[in-house]
């Protein structure tokens, strides 16, 4: 045991294990850290449900404003609580003005999701604090969130284009006044649908890896700003909220669907992924996919199906040639896969599909923070130390010999 510290780090752990019996989940998977009342992943069958309610009835039939009552409230509006929320949310749309003025001054490369990271934590500039620097963390602080998300993702999009920003409409749903923010034209009402349903589809997901560090800088008792900020920095990883990018630029360089099946295993046969195939919790197709696949299909119309085809024809062809390498380990689209084609024919660019799921998923991250500082709890997991044994300090005049440690 005395080199085992020069162990590599997984051989450490397995060390450890067999000596111990500690069992070591580097992924936390399949472990329980809490309760939450407001989604439910069931990965064996493909059911997501919002507060009980299954996506396959919510993205069809109700609209985002919608979801966001029933995850910040607890259940689905009636005809003057939705109004209500409809109007909380357009009246809250407005950035503060130093915010709009700094983002104009911002270096036109600025990353989409720096830039959307950068300002929902100065934000919390312009609200106001206790005597111990503290945020009001409530629903209403949440809507406002809800509200000013969207507004900062179309505004650095027309900005970085060279485009002054575009007021935000109270007269519109939160779907259409985004796409009315980038365009300055009000969508026609497919558009409108295809993103409504995006962002019902994306509002909330469990403990994902973004909703689990907001839930866990909440657990901190840090207010609702620092813990959506530590949510949108999770987001963007590629494992994550950037996957979407990854599977549209997998699209562009496939061009046609007839290329499909030569390029996933010249992928495969580099070692490398095929974006937005598998998930972490569904051991079948992800329920939500179906519904962005229909909303893809539907945008390109009669004339031009081509980016719906080729994800299409990607699919496919990634099912059948990682069934051939691994037998009995069937895999399917998951919710990034068709989010490509839809928001890249909805006109965005695909370095922002991640900002734009953070437009949904800011809805389930404010109700996760609420519902963790309602009943909190410090998340603090232990880890297994997998570092060299004590031993004893070296000074530094003895250091030079190269037989410490």
């Amino acid at each position: 045991m005395a080199n085992a510290w020069k162990m590599p780090l997984g051989c450490k752990l397995a060390l450890f294990m067999a000596q111990t019996g500690t069992i070591v989940d580097r992924g936390l998977e399949g472990v329980v850290v809490n309760h939450t009342n407001l989604s439910n992943v069931e990965g064996q069958i493909g059911r997501l449900t919002y507060r009980g309610y299954d996506i396959n009835e919510l993205a069809p039939n109700a609209c985002f404003e919608e979801v966001c009552h029933l995850l910040l409230f607890g259940q689905l509006p009636t005809t003057k609580e939705l109004s209500s929320i409809k109007t909380r949310l357009a009246t809250r749309r407005m950035l503060p003005e130093p915010l709009l003025n700094g983002m104009l001054r911002l270096p036109l490369t600025a990353w989409p999701m720096d830039v959307l990271r950068t300002i929902v934590s100065g934000l919390a500039l312009f609200s106001p604090v206790n005597p111990h620097g503290e945020h009001v963390s409530d629903e209403n602080t949440a809507i406002e969130l809800i509200a000013q998300v969207p507004t900062i993702v179309a505004a650095w999009d027309r900005i970085r284009r060279g485009l002054e920003p575009i007021e935000p409409r109270h007269d519109l749903s939160q779907a259409a006044n985004f796409l009315y923010m980038r365009t300055g034209k009000v969508p026609d009402e497919i558009h409108q649908t295809a993103l409504d349903t995006y962002l019902v589809l994306l509002a909330d997901h469990s403990f994902n890896a973004s909703t689990f560090s907001a839930r866990v800088t909440a657990s901190t008792r840090a207010d609702i700003y620092a813990a959506v900020t530590s949510a949108v920095a999770t987001l963007e990883g590629d494992l994550h909220g950037g996957a979407p990018s990854k599977v549209m630029t997998m699209l562009l360089e496939i061009g046609k669907p007839k290329r499909s099946e030569t390029y996933v295993r010249q992928l495969l046969a580099r070692g490398e992924r095929v974006m937005g195939m598998g998930h972490r919790e569904y051991k079948v197709r992800d329920p939500r996919a179906q519904h962005l696949e229909k909303m893809a299909k539907a945008l390109g119309g009669a004339e031009d199906r081509r980016w719906y085809q080729i994800a299409r024809a990607l699919e496919d062809a990634a099912s059948k040639v990682l069934h051939e390498e691994k037998p009995g380990r069937p895999i399917y689209a998951n919710v990034e896969f068709y989010t490509a084609p839809t928001l890249y024919s909805l006109g965005i660019p695909s370095d922002e599909f991640t900002c734009v799921f953070a437009c949904g998923r800011i809805a389930g991250w404010t109700a996760h923070i609420l519902e963790q500082l309602k009943d909190n709890r410090l998340i603090r997991p232990q880890a297994t130390y997998s570092g060299p044994e004590v031993h004893t300090f070296v000074p530094i005049e003895a250091r030079g010999n190269g037989k410490h440690p």
